[in-house]
């Protein structure tokens, strides 16, 4: 019984000896050791101070924390970069006054992607984008808009690391 006990662990202790290839994650790094994520600089037409900077941090938490690249400032095997492209309020539904019972914030993000490894794998340009829903009698400030941010951004980051790096 020992024996099998024995083995049933060296087995289970060998499947977490990975290649360093793939992770939990789902990522595929490949040979990159590094990544590096450029400011994302705000170009939308409405400027909301700060959210170039959240974004960007966002992003770099995100890939640090799935997979087991190291952050530099440059010379990265992968490299991120690009810019808020468009930030806007509207109403998305009324009540029988005629006036907005829901309001959306929809933000877009350009991304560029380069691959220096495996150039085949990189992305010149493309958009995600993502929203929030809220009531439109508050006001998109404070926590309300603090929230909305997280949401957004937490799934346009999740969208850019499936792109390149999860092959989804």
């Amino acid at each position: 019984m020992k024996k099998i006990q024995l083995l049933f662990v060296s087995l289970l202790l060998l499947s977490f000896n990975s290649c360093g290839i793939y992770s939990f994650s789902g990522a595929d790094v490949g040979n990159a050791e590094t990544f590096q994520v450029n400011y994302f600089q705000n170009s939308a037409p409405l400027v909301e101070p700060g959210i170039d900077r959240t974004f960007t941090l966002q992003l770099q938490d995100l890939i640090q924390s799935q997979t087991n690249l190291n952050l530099t400032n440059e010379n990265g095997d992968l490299v991120y970069e690009g810019e808020i492209v468009d930030y806007y309020d509207a109403p998305m539904s009324a009540t029988a006054e005629s006036t907005a019972a829901q309001n959306r914030l929809t933000i877009v993000v350009n991304l560029r992607f380069y691959n220096t490894l495996d150039p085949e794998k990189d992305i010149l340009d493309r958009r995600f984008s993502f929203y929030y829903d809220y009531p439109a009698n508050v006001q998109l400030t404070g926590a309300i808009l603090a929230t909305a941010l997280e949401e957004i951004f937490t799934r346009i980051t999740q969208d850019i690391f499936n792109a390149t790096l999860a092959n989804w």
